[in-house]
């Protein structure tokens, strides 16, 4: 098995059908949404200033602060949204350009953190959850009426990073979240629709941004996952 299907099988699994139950009026927003966003983000797009990376990052990255130790997230239902409380700054944080991970409409990137899996709770409307792909290795909970993924949590205990739950910052109103560090994944917004002769300036503009592309993962979360195979395997 290769690298990069060891890590789909890891992070993506197997691809559950779409659902298409409608939702309030609109279809639940899989894989098919974030196609046609990637698409029409990439197709005109002339300059690098021209590439939507995502919306917490298109005008510069911000800072986060070192004191900051946590706070909630919401989805983007008016009425009743899911909220989801944490007690830790986030780690690891990066855009990615997977098929999986939720995107707000338009982006080419998801933008993707990690936190302690004992520092997430669900403080409100938990009821409102199920997870979008049963077969995936991360369980990623989603709003079923708005479609947004609040978190995705990894049951495997041998998953090299069981433990830590998976969240996207920009559902919070709350300021002092670590960064984006980097971009995962990148060669896989061909996958949603983006325009392969675009991957030049989508690179370029990543860079400008100070987020390192690459078509995996960042060299340390490599790493660990190297470390965590070959403890397993009894060579460490």
């Amino acid at each position: 098995m290769s690298l990069m299907d060891t890590l789909k099988r890891w992070f993506g699994g197997q691809g559950a059908t779409p659902s298409t139950t409608p939702q309030q009026g609109r279809d639940r927003p899989e894989p098919p949404a974030a196609t046609s966003s990637a698409a029409a983000t990439t197709q005109g797009a002339t300059t690098m200033s021209d590439i939507r990376i995502h919306p917490a990052v298109d005008s510069g990255v911000r800072a986060g602060s070192d004191s900051f130790d946590g706070g909630t997230l919401h989805c983007h239902c008016s009425d009743k949204p899911v909220e989801v409380t944490v007690k830790a700054q986030c780690a690891h944080n990066h855009v990615c350009g997977c098929t999986k991970c939720w995107k707000p409409e338009g982006a080419l990137f998801s933008m993707v953190a990690v936190v302690p899996r004992d520092s997430l709770s669900v403080t409100a409307n938990e009821d409102k959850l199920e997870v979008v792909d049963p077969s995936a290795a991360i369980q990623r909970h989603a709003c079923k009426e708005c479609g947004v993924h609040m978190f995705g949590r990894i049951e495997n205990t041998d998953h090299p990073f069981h433990g830590l739950d998976f969240i996207h910052t920009e559902l919070s109103d709350d300021t002092g979240w670590a960064a984006p560090e980097f971009a995962a994944f990148v060669s896989s917004i061909i996958e949603s629709g983006a325009n392969p002769d675009n991957m030049d300036k989508v690179r370029g503009r990543l860079k400008e941004l100070g987020l390192e592309p690459y078509d995996c993962l960042s060299p340390p979360l490599m790493d660990a996952i190297a470390i965590h195979t070959a403890k397993a395997k009894g060579v460490l």
